[in-house]
């Protein structure tokens, strides 16, 4: 499993990726990649993640954006010192992408919002790797 993290904003973001060989499709260009991502609450007030955004790049040049409300259906409060853990997937046409992002938070003290970025992480099948 691939890992990777960043801090933005007393915000810590890690990323674990991992192929899903047993849903994927090669033979009908269906690849399926999982990713685990933990926010660590590194500041001293209270946070939600309110909306997220994606960069989705696959290697045959398609490129997709997606956004809305929350992850997985929650829009999670984070106490300081305190992490949110979540799990998702994306699929690609090929065997190697690449997504990027930021959440949109908000500290519930000062009702003010900020972004936090999600560091770059690629998707690559096993067959691919050397």
């Amino acid at each position: 499993m691939t890992a990777v993290e960043k801090i933005t904003n007393n915000v810590k973001i890690a990323v674990r990726i991992r192929f899903i060989h047993e849903d994927s499709r090669p033979e009908e260009n269906y690849f399926l990649f999982g990713y685990r991502i933990s926010i660590d609450n590194l500041g001293d007030t209270p946070i939600q993640l309110i909306n997220r955004h994606w960069f989705i790049f696959d290697s045959i040049g398609e490129h997709r954006e997606v956004s809305g409300p929350g992850v997985v259906g929650q829009q999670p409060v984070i106490a300081p010192g305190k992490r949110f853990t979540y799990e998702s997937g994306c699929n690609l046409r090929s065997e190697i992408g690449k997504m990027n992002g930021f959440f949109t938070m908000e500290n519930l003290i000062t009702q003010s919002v900020f972004k936090v970025e999600v560091p770059e992480f690629h998707m690559v099948s096993p067959s691919k790797k050397n």
